[in-house]
Formats: C-alpha cells, sequence, structure tokens
C-alpha cells in the first residue's frame, strides 16, 4: 500500500474509469431530478403550549391553582430551556420550550413526559377546571392554503361542504394532512328571560336540569332469554333543536313546552373564538401539510389539478381559492438560486479558461459536473432536499470544489513543460500532492463542523451547510485524484512549451519520485525552470523581502489583525436577517380585557383600509389568534379575543416596502385607530424571536414590577435605535364585584354558588346538555336574552328563587361595585415578567441596538430591590443562544484540525505554526463588512469559521511543500521562497475561483453577509500566504539568509517596486 498510487490506477485502467464516470453523471442526474424541493429546511420547533378554561375565575387565581402546579412539574423535565405562562380572566395557559437542538426522539419524550405530569397534578386542580388541551405540533407548517366561501349557505352547511373537500385534497398523494381552520362549533341556545320565569313559577335551574335529565344516554338493561340477551333502548333523547322545543315543562299545574317559555334555536359558538376572513369575507381555510422531503412542486401541481376538478363540482356561488401557496414561492425561491449558481459556474469557468488555457480549463471544468452529480447521488440517498440552505452551500462548495481540480491540472502542466510524459505527469499529482491536498480539503470541512454540529434551532435549520460542503469537498478530491488525471491523459497536450531560464539563477526542478535538482538536467533530460517569468521574478524578490523583514510582517500582520479586531465593534450585529417574500404581517392589539367583538370591529375597518391599497393583492384576517404556521419562522401566537393578525399579499419587495410605510404611518398617527396597537412586519429567516429588542423585568411583586418596567420604558424611548416601545401588559381592567350578604341569602335558603350559576348561565350562558349527531357532539347552551345578558343595569334585576319558591331580585341578596384587577400575568420560569418591547428604526439591528441602549438602562440596574432583575431579550438573546451553541463544537473543531496537521505534518511547530494563521482572515472580513455595510449575523459567522478553514488548506499546503524541498536538498531559504513561489499560482486561482464564485450570493439577503466576509477575508488571506506564511515559517524555524541574499533581496524590492 506504500506505493500504491490512485491516479497511476486511473490512468492505466482508463476504460473503468471512463465507466465510473459515466456511471456517475448518470446517478448524478437521475438523482438530481428526484430531489426534494423546499423553501427551507425543516427543523424541529421545541415547543409546546397547554391552554386550560376556568370559567368565573380571576386571572391571579388561574394563575395560582392551576398554572403555578402545571410549572411546578415542568420545571423537572430534562432538557427544559424555559416556561412562559399567561393567566387571564376565565383562562391561561403556558408555553414550554425544550432547549435548541434536541433531537425529534426526545422531543417526543419530552412531550410524552410533560402529559403524564400535567396529567398526574390534574386531580388537584380546582373544580370546574377545564384541559389542559396540549398543541405540539409546531413543526408542521401549511404549504398551501385555500379560502372556501359561500355566501348563500350556512355556516353549518359550508362546514360540511368544506368536510368534502378535505377528503379530496387528503387523497393527494405527498399530501399528509388537511386541517379545516375557522371552523365554529355548533351550538343550539336556549336563551330566556328570568323575569318570564319568575311570572311562570320557574326557576332557570329546573330549566336546566329538565333538559339535562331528558337528554341523558343511561343504560336500560337487557332481556336474559334462553337464546339470546336483547338490549332494551327508550326514546326521548332530542336529536335537535326542534325536539328540544318541545320539551315538556310543568309550571303551577299546567304542562308547557320549552319554547313557551325559552327561544330554543340552532345556532353558532357566541362569541366565536377564531374566525378567519379573506378579502373582507368570512371563510373557512383548509390548510394542507405535506409530508416530508417531498417534492413541493410536483405535489402543488397535483394539488392544482385537484382544486380544478373539484371547482366545477362545487355547488353555484361557492368559491375555493388559494391564497398562500408555497410551491409558487418554493419555485421562485430555487430558480434564483439555480440562476445564482449558473452564474457561479459560468464565473469558476471563466477563470479556468482565462488562467489555464482553454484544453486545462476543460479539465477542471469537467470536475464540476462529476462532483455535483456525486452530491445529488448522496443527497438523494440521505433524503435531502434542494433548499435555501443546500442550495446555498452548493455555490459555496461550488468555489470550492475546483480546488484540488485546479492543484491537479497545474502540477500535471508543469511536468510537461518540463518535459514529462501526460501518464507519468499524472501519476505524479498522487505522489506531490494527493495528501496535502485530502489534508486541506479534510481542514476546510472541519471549518464548517461548528454548524453541522451545534445544539440550537438555529444549527438545526443552518446545519445542512455542514453536510453539503463536507460531501462536495470529499467528492472534489475523489475527482482530483481518479478522473482528472484519466481526463488529463485525455485532452492535455502531449508536450508544452517551456519557460525561458532565467539567467545567473540555479534553476529548481521535481523529479518523478518527489525530489528536487538544482542543475538544468535530471535523468538527462533537460528541465526548465517554469517559474522564471517576469511576474514570477517579481513575486520571488516580494516573498524575498518579506523572509528577510520578517520581524516587520509579522509586526504589521498582527497591527493589522488587532486594528480588524477593534474595527469589528463598528459592525452592525444581526441574528437573522429580513426574508424577501412578500408578504406582511400586520398585528392588532386592544386593550387587555376587550371583547371578541371589539376587536372584530377593528378587524372590519383595517380591511377598509386594505381594500383601498392597489398595492394590495389580497389579505387574510384571523381574529382571536396568530395565522397559522404558513411560513417555518412564524412564532405561535396564543389565544386571545383582544387580538387579530393580518397576512398581506403584494405584488413584490417594492410594493412590500411601500405598504409597510403607509401602514406604520397610519398607526402612528393615532388617530384612525386609536384604541389599537398596531404593527407591521416582514418575515423573517430564521427561528422566531418576536420583538427584536426585549428587555424584561422580573421580581415578585407585580405592582414593583411595573414601576420598574415603566421607568426602562421611558428610558428606551429615548433612543432613535427602536420605535413604538410599550409594555407587554400594564393596564387593569374593569370588574363587576356581586358582594353577597350571606345573613340575607342563608335566611332565603340562597347560596354563593347559586348565586354565581345563575349569573353564568344569565350572562356568558352554562352548557347543560349535548346532542348527539352522528359523530358531533352538539352542546346545548342556555343563557339569559341578549335585553338581559348585554345590559350591565339588568344584572341586580336577575330573578332568583328561594327554599320557600318564591322569586326576588338579585339586589335584593347583593350588592354590585366595581372594581379593577389584573387583566393578564405573564410569568417565566415561575417568576413575575413584564416586558419592554420595541421594533427597529430602519437600517439598524436588534443586538446593536440591544447593546447600545443596555448602558443607558445603568440607573434602574443601579437601584433595583433585592429580588428583582432585568435580562435582555429579543434578537440578542436568541443570537447568543446559536453562538454559544456554536462555541460549544470549537473544542471538537480545534482537535480534529489539529490532529489532521499533525497526520500531515508530523511536528508540533508546524502544526502550531499552521494553526494561528486560521483567524487572520479577520483582517479582510471587517473592511468588507464595512465597505458593504453588510452586519455580522449568524450567517457571517459562519462565513468566518469557515474562512479559518480555507486560509489553513493553502497553508498546510505551502507548509508541506517547504519541507519537501528542504528534504530535497535544497537550503531552507531558498525552499521557502521557491516553494512559495510554485504555489501562487494554485493559490491565487483557487482564491479567485471561491472569490468571484461568492458574487452571485451577494445579491441574496441571508447569504450576502456570509459572501462579502468570505470575499473580504480570502482576499488578504491570499496575500498573506505568500507574503506573512514565508515570513512566519522563516521566524519559527529562524532560518538564516545564505550569503548575498541581503543585497539580492534589498535590490529585488527596488526592482518590484520600480516595476
Amino acid at each position: 500500500m506504500k506505493n500504491f498510487n490512485l491516479s497511476a490506477w486511473a490512468v492505466s485502467h482508463r476504460p473503468m474509469v471512463l465507466f465510473l464516470l459515466i456511471a456517475t453523471l448518470i446517478v448524478g442526474a437521475f438523482s438530481f431530478t428526484r430531489l426534494g424541493r423546499l423553501e427551507d429546511p425543516s427543523f424541529n420547533v421545541p415547543t409546546m403550549t397547554a391552554v386550560v378554561a376556568w370559567p368565573g375565575a380571576s386571572a391571579q387565581q388561574v394563575q395560582d391553582q392551576v398554572l403555578n402546579r402545571m410549572e411546578r412539574e415542568l420545571q423537572e423535565l430534562e432538557q427544559i430551556d424555559h416556561v412562559r405562562s399567561f393567566a387571564r380572566q376565565g383562562y391561561g395557559g403556558l408555553t414550554l420550550w425544550m432547549k435548541g437542538g434536541t433531537s425529534k426522539a426526545d422531543l417526543e419524550t419530552a412531550w410524552y413526559q410533560a402529559r403524564k405530569k400535567i396529567g398526574d397534578v390534574r386531580q388537584t386542580f380546582p373544580d370546574g377546571v377545564r384541559g389542559p388541551f396540549f398543541n405540539d405540533e409546531f413543526t408542521d407548517v401549511y404549504s398551501v392554503l385555500y379560502a372556501l366561501s359561500a355566501p348563500d349557505l350556512t355556516q353549518g352547511e359550508l362546514q360540511a361542504l368544506a368536510e368534502d373537500v378535505k377528503r379530496a385534497l387528503q387523497a393527494v398523494d405527498g399530501v399528509n394532512k388537511v386541517d379545516v381552520l375557522g371552523r365554529q362549533a355548533e351550538q343550539v341556545h336556549v336563551e330566556f328571560s328570568t323575569r318570564r320565569l319568575a311570572a311562570l313559577g320557574l326557576s332557570p335551574q329546573s330549566v336546566i336540569d329538565a333538559l339535562a335529565r331528558q337528554n341523558a344516554l343511561v343504560p336500560s338493561g337487557a332481556v336474559e332469554g334462553s337464546a339470546d340477551r336483547p338490549l332494551v333502548r327508550v326514546s326521548g333523547a332530542a336529536r335537535d333543536a326542534d325536539d328540544l322545543a318541545a320539551l315538556p315543562l310543568e309550571a303551577g299545574g299546567r304542562l308547557l313546552r320549552l319554547s313557551d317559555v325559552a327561544e330554543v334555536r340552532a345556532a353558532l359558538e357566541d362569541p366565536p373564538s377564531y374566525t378567519v376572513r379573506h378579502n373582507g369575507a368570512p371563510v373557512l381555510a383548509l390548510g394542507i401539510t405535506l409530508a416530508r422531503s417531498v417534492n413541493v412542486l410536483e405535489v402543488g401541481a397535483q394539488l392544482d389539478r385537484m382544486t380544478d376538478a373539484l371547482k366545477t363540482s362545487l355547488p353555484l356561488g361557492v368559491a375555493l381559492e388559494k391564497y398562500a401557496d408555497q410551491p409558487r414561492v418554493v419555485d421562485a425561491a430555487v430558480w434564483e438560486f439555480e440562476r445564482a449558481f449558473l452564474e457561479a459556474l459560468a464565473i469558476v469557468l471563466a477563470v479556468c479558461f482565462f488562467a489555464l488555457g482553454w484544453r486545462s480549463g476543460i479539465v477542471v471544468a469537467a470536475s464540476v459536473p462529476l462532483v455535483l452529480a456525486m452530491v445529488a447521488a448522496v443527497m438523494h440517498a440521505a433524503g435531502w432536499a434542494l433548499d435555501r440552505i443546500s442550495l446555498g452551500a452548493l455555490i459555496i462548495a461550488l468555489g470550492l470544489l475546483v480546488d484540488d481540480a485546479i492543484i491537479a491540472v497545474e502540477m500535471m502542466v508543469v511536468k510537461i513543460e518540463q518535459g514529462w510524459d501526460r501518464v507519468q505527469a499524472a501519476s505524479f499529482a498522487w505522489t506531490s500532492t494527493a495528501l496535502p491536498m485530502l489534508t486541506g480539503t479534510l481542514v476546510t470541512i472541519v471549518g464548517f463542523m461548528p454548524v453541522g454540529f451545534a445544539k440550537s434551532i438555529s444549527g438545526e435549520y443552518a446545519g445542512g451547510i455542514f453536510w453539503v460542503v463536507g460531501v462536495a469537498l470529499l467528492a472534489s478530491w475523489i475527482v482530483a485524484v481518479v478522473f482528472t488525471p484519466y481526463l488529463g491523459v485525455l485532452l492535455l497536450p502531449k508536450k508544452l512549451a517551456a519557460h525561458k531560464e532565467t539567467p545567473g539563477r540555479s534553476q529548481v526542478s521535481l523529479t518523478p519520485s518527489g525530489g528536487l535538482t538544482r542543475s538544468g538536467r535530471s535523468g538527462g533530460a533537460e528541465q526548465h525552470d517554469v517559474h522564471g517569468g517576469a511576474a514570477y521574478a517579481r513575486l520571488r524578490r516580494v516573498v524575498g523581502w518579506a523572509v528577510a523583514q520578517r520581524a516587520t510582517v509579522i509586526a504589521a500582520t498582527a497591527a493589522l489583525f488587532l486594528a480588524a479586531g477593534a474595527g469589528m465593534l463598528l459592525v452592525q450585529q444581526q441574528f437573522f436577517p429580513t426574508a424577501s417574500r412578500s408578504e406582511l404581517l400586520v398585528d392588532l392589539r386592544l386593550r387587555e380585557g376587550a371583547s371578541f367583538a371589539a376587536t372584530e370591529l377593528q378587524v372590519r375597518r383595517l380591511e377598509q383600509v386594505l381594500a383601498a391599497d392597489p398595492d394590495i393583492a389580497s389579505y387574510t384576517a384571523y381574529t382571536g389568534a396568530g395565522s397559522p404556521r404558513f411560513y417555518l419562522s412564524l412564532a405561535p401566537e396564543l389565544p386571545n379575543p383582544g387580538y387579530a393578525q393580518f397576512v398581506l399579499q403584494t405584488a413584490g419587495t417594492p410594493e412590500r416596502e411601500a405598504v409597510r410605510a403607509r401602514l406604520i404611518a397610519l398607526f402612528d398617527a393615532n388617530e384612525a385607530f386609536p384604541d389599537v396597537r398596531g404593527r407591521v412586519q416582514r418575515l423573517e429567516f430564521g427561528p422566531p424571536v418576536g420583538f427584536p429588542v426585549q428587555f424584561r423585568v422580573i421580581g415578585p411583586d407585580t405592582q414593583q414590577v411595573r414601576e420598574i418596567a415603566g421607568r426602562v420604558r421611558d428610558l428606551v424611548r429615548q433612543s432613535a435605535l427602536v420605535r413604538d416601545t410599550h409594555l407587554e401588559w400594564n393596564e387593569q381592567v374593569r370588574t363587576l364585584r356581586v358582594e353577597v350578604d350571606q345573613d340575607q341569602a342563608r335566611r332565603l335558603g340562597v347560596s354563593s354558588a347559586e348565586i354565581g350559576n345563575l349569573v353564568q348561565a344569565a350572562l356568558s350562558g352554562a352548557p347543560v346538555t349535548q346532542l348527539r349527531r352522528g359523530e358531533e357532539l352538539i352542546d346545548v347552551v342556555v343563557r339569559a336574552t341578549p335585553d338581559e345578558r348585554l345590559s350591565l343595569a339588568q344584572l341586580q334585576d336577575l330573578q332568583l328563587f328561594t327554599r320557600s319558591g318564591e322569586s326576588v331580585p338579585l339586589s335584593q341578596l347583593a350588592r354590585i361595585e366595581s372594581g379593577w384587577e389584573e387583566p393578564v400575568l405573564w410569568r417565566r420560569n415561575r417568576d413575575m415578567t413584564l416586558t419592554v418591547r420595541s421594533d427597529l428604526a430602519d437600517g439598524v439591528q436588534g443586538p446593536t441596538a440591544t447593546q447600545a441602549i443596555w448602558p443607558t438602562l445603568r440607573p434602574v440596574l443601579d437601584s433595583l430591590p433585592p429580588g428583582y432583575r432585568i435580562e435582555q431579550g429579543g434578537a440578542i438573546e436568541e443570537s447568543a443562544k446559536s453562538n454559544r451553541a456554536l462555541f460549544a463544537v470549537f473544542p471538537l473543531m480545534f482537535a480534529v484540525t489539529l490532529l489532521l496537521l499533525m497526520v500531515q505534518l508530523q511536528s508540533f511547530s508546524r502544526m502550531l505554526l499552521v494553526f494561528l494563521t486560521a483567524p487572520l482572515g479577520l483582517i479582510g472580513v471587517v473592511p468588507a463588512l464595512l465597505a458593504f455595510n453588510a452586519p455580522f449575523g449568524f450567517v457571517a459567522l459562519l462565513g468566518v469559521i469557515a474562512l479559518g478553514g480555507m486560509i489553513m488548506r493553502n497553508a498546510v499546503i505551502l507548509v508541506d511543500q517547504i519541507d519537501h524541498d528542504i528534504a530535497a536538498g535544497s537550503a531552507p531559504w531558498e525552499a521557502i521562497v521557491d516553494a512559495t513561489v510554485r504555489r501562487a499560482r494554485p493559490v491565487v486561482l483557487t482564491a479567485a475561483a471561491a472569490i468571484l464564485a461568492m458574487i452571485p450570493l451577494t445579491r441574496s439577503v441571508f447569504w450576502g453577509p456570509m459572501a462579502m466576509a468570505i470575499m473580504g477575508g480570502l482576499v488578504v488571506a491570499t496575500a498573506l500566504t505568500l507574503v506573512f506564511v514565508p515570513a512566519l515559517y522563516a521566524a519559527w524555524f529562524r532560518v538564516r539568509r545564505p550569503a548575498g541574499a541581503a543585497a539580492e533581496s534589498t535590490r529585488g524590492m527596488a526592482d518590484a517596486a520600480a516595476a
């Protein structure tokens, strides 16, 4: 195995290599056509929500009696990040966040344990608590949303039709599930007047009991016969509202029907909990979730064919409209990246042809489809799809995957110019460069390791960069040592003109065994110095000067590095950039305690504004909660009757920005919508963040927390970097307290519970039984008539029945007083939390704003009472989590890098020398980011980390070449200079290919900062490889100048400057 030469094997087994080449292209083409297409890579959203209802309870009671017990149990889970809960009047909920990067299996285990623990504590909840109701399906994204509308149909008929459409769409291959959104529960309302019941001698409780008894399902026994056992069924259960209306009641010795004393009608839940409106009309939405790793474009085409067929069979007046179309977005996004890829490919090929000539260019260019074919085959086998991350990674890899081919072809050309035959030259590439190339390739791959192994949501989202780039670079090495020598033997000329020798200088050339000769001949054949041209002569003098003035070069490089570190403070910090999609999100938040009807009124008013805007193609309103997750980075919004969210569809980015500016001005004016806090936001890349600037005030006392948060808000508002600064919750809401005279109530035989039940039934309604229709259960709700239910003044006139059967108004037993209480209480990890939230001024990044504002909060921070604290949230917090996950992988990355360097260099000194060059790319990164005003975020950080691997790749090959020359007998000084000169052309060519291939990515909002960072870093790194590394090597190993070199280097620098 010691003498095994894979390149020699390739050129001596040409039919076999040709077969492998053709097979690779065929398999790659087949695999590429089978790859799935997605907008973004799928990642697990480590979130679960649990919602509870406790009608009649205050927010404080919901928190203390229910949520606190749930939170205490959940904090015992492993891998938990935090628990955030809210308590409102009558209901509450919590959101459980696990640590980012938790595997799907571990998440499923955590969700099971959460349900189990809450189930164990469920029995300790007070009577009347309903739930909890869990939701952990936030990883699912609705790829397509349809609006189903029918003005002439009732809601019940429309819901039945929606079920038919759902079944048809569910049958499409590739569809995982179909959900009907905006469905309102059917109910039967029994509305009575307490005064009329009192006049007839009926109590509300007697009506409720009659309904419950009549519709109860009880066993009726069976006849035990000798042969069979027939079961007995008793009729009388109500089937619909008409059956309930005919229910007999006894009042004062008379037999009445329920319809004589109450209005009985089929209806929908009132008020609704969640509604959907599209372009100003009420609709039902059908959300379609696709199976993982499917081709979204193909499934989208199948859905289009299915809906076209459905439209022909729908009743007249029924409309089915697609208003969220991820296949169209994916098609546009994939084409955008494919176009960028083709542009990058053209640039790389142009570099190859221009710098190497057409024959050598063809050999290098042939490596591109071969490598891509291998990558496509691996992606197909692994189940990876073409998405934003994998396509961007392919473009990044494109500039790197030709490196090994360029090095191999350059070595072949040099040897052919020296008079070798093509087979011998092709075989020599393995002997001289295969192992250094492999080490350099692996070091470059290791530079991407942190993002591949980072345990965070960001790492899971962007981790495909490591795997795709890694596969591409490994494939490029295989191509360089197998297919490139084969193609070189076929396509390169048998002879190439040699460069003229430089008079007065000993010539250096490599022998077939890897040795180095200094005479004009080797083995009887004349060897020419192919690096003796004018450009190489100037470079030789520059390198010689750098080696001679090593202290100056090293000091200057160190100074530039420190300056770059200081300059990084001037670069804006970022988490993830804004998406380029054309949608806008508009949030409407009313004051806490606002009714659903009030929210719906504001929704209709904003619909009138949107309908008149020509730049808006369509708009959809979701009232009572947030929009369904049609985009991966949308944060879940828990139910809230005072909240609504619009999704606006515009024609493109210019229209989106124009609409956004107009809506922001509309809300800032505070005239058209004075009762609403409106927020207009673009979609964001990466994990959900919420408000980009957040400061959490945490402490035990609600009033003290509110006071501190108010001071923080006032200080934050003074910053020009943010706008719309407000508190997450603040104002109290009005309540009515029924203060019962307990002595009077006992004398009349009325309890507080009976009074509460009557008030609940009269005002909000109380479910008393259920109608059973097929698989559906329809609640029967008893409540007062609208004139008694909706008037606060009528509350004191509600009629109560005493023990003796007489009716008395509520005012004889109790007095009604107005009060105030907390409408909502937010907690984080069981600590009371009030968050100060802000949006950003245009052109400002969240982490930068937070860092700038934080010092201004020092007066508040210094005066905090014991037990209170302020934490940073928003973009800077999520960015810190992602960065910590990256940095946690650094020890492994360093260890693997050092291991690879040691294997190649077999020297601690050389290993450390190469390793120390890794961070020097920062010298070029900072000027590039500042010049283009590009922010430094998570994606740019990945580029800087990977840049270290690219720099070490060139350094290790150069150091290895120097060591080979010294081992072959060259003087150390001349070995440093000559090896650098010989490596210059492939170093410059590979750097040029990588840099220029990044140009199409600079237009990308997502990849632009990374591309600029890598481009700037590689420009400087290339120069440092040719100047700093030789100087550092000479200083590290104390290489002395040979006699006469001092004068020559001084004269050489003068000549170079003159040239």
